[in-house]
């Protein structure tokens, strides 16, 4: 009965959330109010803060350009383990037809 129908995926612009971090860390409005203000979730207004923090080096983690970074590596390493398990395969299929 009271079931929410699930909310469509929404992105946002690196400006945009730039401004709602700011927002937020001004202090004047809490993170709850200001996601509710901009009809935004407060999980994913909360995560801009952190991250934001971790750009600026307020906070340990990894920053926006190094996570990209990994991913890119990752996506990378993934490819090339198929292309090597590829490879095998073909180096197992003319060695039983070479004998």
């Amino acid at each position: 009965m009271g079931k929410k129908k699930p909310r469509p995926r929404r992105s946002f612009t690196p400006e945009f959330k730039a401004e709602i971090v700011e927002l937020c860390q001004r202090g004047d409005r809490s993170v709850g109010q200001v996601a509710k203000d901009f009809d935004l979730t407060e999980t994913a207004v909360r995560q801009w803060v952190r991250q934001a923090e971790v750009d600026t080096g307020r906070r340990d983690g990894l920053t926006s350009s190094e996570r990209q970074e990994l991913e890119a590596l990752r996506r990378e390493n993934q490819r090339l383990r198929q292309d090597v398990d590829v490879l095998k395969r073909a180096t197992a299929f003319f060695v039983r037809e070479t004998r």
